[in-house]
């Protein structure tokens, strides 16, 4: 069975786009391949955060992921931080990396343009710690964006030099697998684009009822249909597209017919919108809150994935110290 590796970024909510897009897709794939799923804690150290921000973040991540359908049962679900294997990699494949293919990558040349006073050494070599994640399992699938195969393509590299450097055919290069272009995209309160949290467009799944309604209630719409049968505007279109994931069929019929007619409300197709996403979000906020609350079964997860993981990088060190030439 191929083994797939995606890691959980411990930055903020997730939202409706990012569960219609890569939870429901990690959801489905945990069925079909090998499967770890990890919370890059240590990646998030190049913005300094505090401590207490480390661990709610990872605290919510990881009750999210769970809530939203991720079986710790079918798949690892791991904090990076508690597999130290993945540290000892890490510093093999920085001894291999060079300065100036470090500092080509374009996310590094972003990061130090957006903090100028933080340039560390974990921006530099992001790439590294990255591939270190997906070789620690010998991982041939990575889901990700377009935005990380330059990251992507830099593990390939290290994993062909590394293989090149001792002669061995150890480290598989790993494939960039991006999820269909049919999966559900969808677009932010603010009339463009799509729902992310930098954006600040966003419907978060811990979103409260009334947060809900009053978001929806400001999204951007126009001044309304004066011919029959006219193309909908984009903010009038992305409601539109909320309420085609959100609501019945019929909902959306007769609100559609209504802008056809140029006989709609946007306020009453609001407050329908709003209501059919709390009914959608409703369990999974409560489910959710339900599992952040048990400390116990948080740690007993946490606990899990962390010897599965551990098991799994463990392997992969002793061989690879094996073929550099330290000691067992």
């Amino acid at each position: 069975m191929e083994t797939v590796l995606s890691g959980i970024r411990p930055t903020g909510n997730l939202h409706l786009g990012n569960y219609f897009g890569a939870v429901q897709s990690f959801v489905k794939l945990q069925d079909e391949y090998r499967c770890f799923f990890f919370i890059a804690d240590w990646h998030s150290l190049t913005t300094h955060p505090r401590p207490e921000n480390i661990r709610q973040s990872v605290k919510t991540i990881l009750a999210e992921y769970l809530a939203c359908g991720i079986d710790p049962e079918k798949a690892t679900i791991y904090v990076q931080s508690d597999v130290h294997e993945v540290v000892e990699l890490y510093l093999y494949l920085n001894m291999n990396a060079y300065l100036g293919e470090l500092e080509r990558v374009t996310s590094f040349k972003e990061k130090i343009r957006k903090q100028p006073d933080n340039i560390n050494a974990g921006l530099l070599t992001y790439p590294s710690l990255m591939a270190a994640d997906i070789l620690i399992h010998k991982a041939n699938k990575v889901p990700v964006g377009k935005d990380q195969e330059q990251n992507m393509e830099m593990a390939r590299k290290f994993a062909r030099r590394f293989n090149t450097i001792y002669d061995v055919t150890y480290f598989p290069e790993p494939e960039s697998f991006h999820f269909s272009d049919k999966a559900l995209k969808v677009p932010g309160l603010d009339g463009s684009g799509k729902m992310g949290k930098s954006e600040g467009n966003a419907i978060y799944l811990v979103d409260d009822e009334k947060t809900i309604r009053k978001k929806v209630m400001k999204a951007v719409t126009d001044a309304g249909p004066t011919v029959p049968h006219s193309e909908k505007p984009e903010p009038v279109a992305n409601l539109f597209t909320m309420m085609e994931i959100v609501s019945t069929q019929d909902t959306y019929d007769y609100f559609n017919e209504k802008y056809n007619t140029c006989e709609i409300r946007y306020g009453d197709l609001k407050k329908q919108l709003a209501e059919d996403i709390n009914t959608f979000c409703t369990p999974i906020r409560e489910r959710i809150l339900e599992i952040a609350a048990d400390n116990a079964y948080m740690d007993k997860v946490a606990r899990l994935g962390a010897q599965k993981a551990t098991e799994s990088a463990a392997r992969t060190i002793l061989e690879v110290r094996e073929i550099i030439g330290f000691r067992p």
